[in-house]
């Protein structure tokens, strides 16, 4: 039932086979063994991406109902035997970094030694995705959202600070204001993503335009365009601590400041295990650690 249900959100069996762990010709037997035991055909594959059909749709319903009801009768067994074992799984933006997640981790291994995290790295959209298809119990994303099927909670608050590369005429600075980058050649975020038009907001109501040279949909590769002389940028300070104090690039504070919300999204109304209502727990006490 989860290779059907993710073969038909996904609408692709090699997505499908992928998210199950099985080979993509394993899951196309399963497919074809489905629709000859029900005599009527699940997805129309003369499309890209696949198309599922009223029979299939009818199907996935059943099977994201009954996947539902054995997550929740898992969790009632975990709260009859007071329990945090099992798998806790995560969806997080790659932003939030490799480092702080593995400190999370450690710390929820160190309380709950017979619960599992299982952390994948998506871009936002996709985590919202996950946690909307139930793929995810908890999603870490930036500039949270809420809606119909989602609540999300404010997490921390990470301060925005200006990256250049050592030799820039900027970097012995300790302080700059946007006006100062009235025109400078700047690696950005690509358009789609929150933090980037959150961005353009902020240096546009202050009087600067700057000229973007390139732009990318992640923190490691506008890194490492700063850091090879590409130009400047305007990042989330933990992430490029290491790099600052390393001297491979230098950092100025903004001013005014500027800040990046992270926030907790999970799905609404959703039946935790005692295992995702102990990392939920940890999480806002992480949040309550950082005001």
């Amino acid at each position: 039932m989860r290779l059907f249900r993710d073969i038909a959100q996904s609408r692709s069996v090699s997505r499908g086979a992928q998210l199950n762990k099985v080979s993509q010709s394993a899951a196309s037997q399963h497919l074809q063994e489905l629709e000859r035991s029900f005599g009527i055909e699940l997805v129309d594959r003369s499309t890209r991406p696949i198309r599922v059909t009223p029979a299939g749709q009818a199907y996935l319903e059943f099977c994201r109902e009954v996947l539902r009801k054995k997550i929740e009768f898992e969790t009632e067994l975990d709260e009859l035997k007071r329990s945090t074992s099992g798998e806790v799984r995560v969806a997080s933006i790659y932003s939030v970094g490799l480092s702080k997640m593995h400190r999370l981790e450690d710390a929820f291994r160190g309380r709950y030694r017979d619960a599992h995290l299982k952390v994948e790295y998506l871009r936002p959209e996709k985590v919202y995705e996950a946690v909307r298809q139930e793929r995810a119990d908890i999603g870490l994303v930036s500039y949270p959202l809420s809606n119909r099927e989602i609540t999300a909670l404010l997490w921390r608050k990470e301060r925005m600070v200006l990256a250049m590369p050592p030799s820039h005429a900027l970097a012995g600075m300790k302080r700059v204001t946007p006006a100062r980058l009235d025109g400078a050649e700047f690696v950005a975020f690509d358009e789609d993503l929150p933090i980037r038009k959150d961005i353009d907001a902020y240096l546009k109501e202050n009087g600067a335009e700057v000229d973007v040279v390139m732009h990318f949909d992640n923190l490691q590769m506008i890194k490492e365009a700063v850091m090879l002389g590409s130009g400047v940028s305007v990042v989330p300070h933990p992430v490029i601590e290491k790099e600052a104090q390393e001297g491979r690039l230098r950092v100025a504070e903004l001013s005014p400041s500027l800040v990046r919300p992270l926030g907790i999204i999970h799905r609404r109304h959703a039946k935790m295990s005692r295992a995702v209502k102990a990392f939920l727990a940890m999480l806002e006490d992480d949040r309550a650690s950082h005001g």
